[in-house]
């Protein structure tokens, strides 16, 4: 495991940074769990936070459970994995089995239609792992009443196909118990974004075919490192990057360029914005876009050519990044461990679910498919979707960034027809056309600063947080979109269609309040919406 640097500015600030630190104790404090690291206000949290550190050993001790599930699920011919969970409960789970090359179903989503697909895929060989740390997370507790029905509609007992993995004592362990489910419990001293190496992200993964045991071992190789004062991977990262945020250089551009690692940067996003994005500062992690020439940006490269590169196996990295966010999180002088605004969305969802009809407003703008709402930066009324794009464009101070966040279906671009004998290129090009995320990419090149892009709700649980908690310097564009065949949450007084457009609500409601630009954009049509969308983006 190693991470070397680039620049000799860097380098010089880095050793620096890590040598002061090393002279107050903090890699040995660190490793040993010494929750005081970060400040008198933050040591109750981080006093239930720091059971990561020991997780390579510890969580060696799920393994023979985990390895009979296996067995079982092979013996029963039960080989389509499907996880429902958010955040630190799928993100790790995804790098993992992606990196592995073996097939895991994620539902990190209220979208109707990404759920209906994957209902109808092999539910006859389907075992559903259901993980929520709290045992509330709304989006789970939605998808397991949703495969509970189905499985009992098709005459399957559920009790023989849906595994839980959750926290000692939460609501979900009791319900699973009742209902006869196999429960894993995880270590409850270790936070969301740190779980990759608990039963989050274990069981899962082994269960899709990933060599989990292999991940406990490459971290295990690395952990002693993590006490040294030299030689420290884990202190050497978390001091460039802190030191560098603290500089002025807080936008982290993260590449996987050609690592046999696949995804990690989803999964960085993650547990550095959430981890770092409060008090007014932060770092913030940007996903798939090509380093730019701003001066605040920080290029990470994950075995790939960076100003930072971070090489080595992926067990080693997760806790290599855990440690070195932490690390960070001292040099910013802010707590790593808790999530000050993540509640603030999820209560006013909560709120508008209570009301008859959700208060959608009217829109200021109609472009073909695409309804405009909210209030647009800059004088006048814009004439179409480009100038509203424009105007965002405008509105993005010089040190901010633009925040793309799209609830929909984040597969169905797979859905758009290709010509009979297309080559894969051309079948790219087709879904590329068809993808809301392309939009990022359009819009980055129309400007100087970045532009992040995040799918609804998934990023709730990730730089949602810091869109909040964070520097108050972003620009918000939201897409929604139409539903045309909606799926109901059995137990519950709304469908996933109703809940989906609340949490969009709820959130741009969150954001607005803070007095930043925030648009939504709502397909009445979502092909043809998105379609429109990036149309638009060509023509700024």
């Amino acid at each position: 495991m190693s991470v070397t640097f680039g620049e000799d500015d860097l380098t010089e600030l880095a050793a620096e940074t890590a040598g002061r630190l090393a002279a107050e104790g903090v890699p040995q404090a660190l490793a040993s769990g010494d929750s005081r690291l970060w400040g008198p206000e933050a040591q109750a949290e981080a006093a239930v936070r720091l059971g990561w550190l020991n997780l390579p050993h510890t969580s060696r001790e799920l393994l023979p459970e985990i390895d009979a599930l296996v067995r079982r699920a092979r013996a029963e011919g039960l080989d389509h994995v499907v996880l429902a969970g958010m955040g630190g409960s799928s993100l790790a789970p995804e790098v993992i089995t992606a990196s592995d090359d073996v097939p895991l179903t994620v539902l990190d989503t209220t979208d109707p239609g990404q759920v209906r697909r994957a209902l109808s895929d092999r539910l006859e060989s389907t075992i559903l792992v259901v993980a929520s740390k709290s045992g509330g997370t709304v989006e789970t507790d939605s998808h397991r009443r949703i495969y509970e029905k189905a499985f009992r509609d098709a005459g399957i007992d559920p009790a023989s196909r849906i595994v839980v993995v959750t926290d000692p004592g939460s609501p979900l362990e009791q319900t699973a118990r009742e209902a006869g489910y196999q429960v894993f419990l995880a270590d409850p001293n270790v936070g969301g974004r740190y779980s990759a190496l608990t039963a989050f992200g274990l069981v899962p993964s082994a269960l899709a075919g990933a060599d989990v045991e292999r991940l406990l071992d490459d971290a295990a190789e690395v952990l002693p490192l993590l006490s040294r004062t030299e030689g420290n991977p884990g202190l050497d990262l978390g001091a460039a990057l802190g030191a560098a945020a603290a500089a002025g250089r807080d936008k982290l551009v993260i590449e996987d360029g050609l690592s046999e690692i696949n995804g990690l940067p989803d999964w960085i996003e993650q547990l550095v914005a959430e981890s770092t994005g409060k008090s007014g500062k932060g770092i913030l992690p940007v996903v798939g876009a090509d380093p730019g020439d701003a001066e605040d940006e920080l290029l990470a490269g994950i075995d790939t050519d960076g100003v930072v590169t971070v090489a080595g196996p992926l067990g080693a990295q997760f806790l290599v990044w855990e440690y070195a966010t932490a690390v960070a999180g001292r040099v910013l002088g802010i707590d790593p461990f808790n999530q000050p605004n993540v509640s603030e969305s999820k209560e006013n969802t909560a709120a508008l679910l209570d009301r008859a009809e959700l208060p959608v407003g009217t829109p200021l703008l109609v472009d073909g498919p695409v309804e405009v709402y909210g209030e647009l930066p800059g004088d006048g009324e814009a004439k179409d979707l480009s100038d509203v794009f424009t105007r965002l464009l405008e509105a993005i101070p010089s040190d901010g960034y633009l925040a793309v966040m799209a609830y929909l279906d984040r597969e169905a671009a797979f859905d758009a027809p290709y010509a009979e004998g297309a080559s894969f290129e051309e079948m790219t090009d087709v879904w590329s056309g068809a993808d809301a995320a392309t939009l990022r990419g359009m819009l980055a090149i129309r400007t100087d600063r970045p532009v992040t892009f995040g799918w609804g709700p998934r990023f709730l649980h990730s730089t949602g947080q810091y869109h909040k908690g964070g520097p108050q310097n972003g620009a918000f564009l939201q897409i929604t979109g139409a539903v045309e065949n909606d799926l109901e949450v059995p137990g519950k007084p709304y469908t996933l269609g109703r809940l989906q457009l609340a949490q969009a609500l709820g959130d741009l409601g969150a954001l607005a309040g803070r007095g930043r630009p925030v648009v939504r954009l709502h397909l009445t049509d979502r092909v043809a919406g998105v379609a429109r969308l990036l149309a638009a983006a060509r023509e700024v």
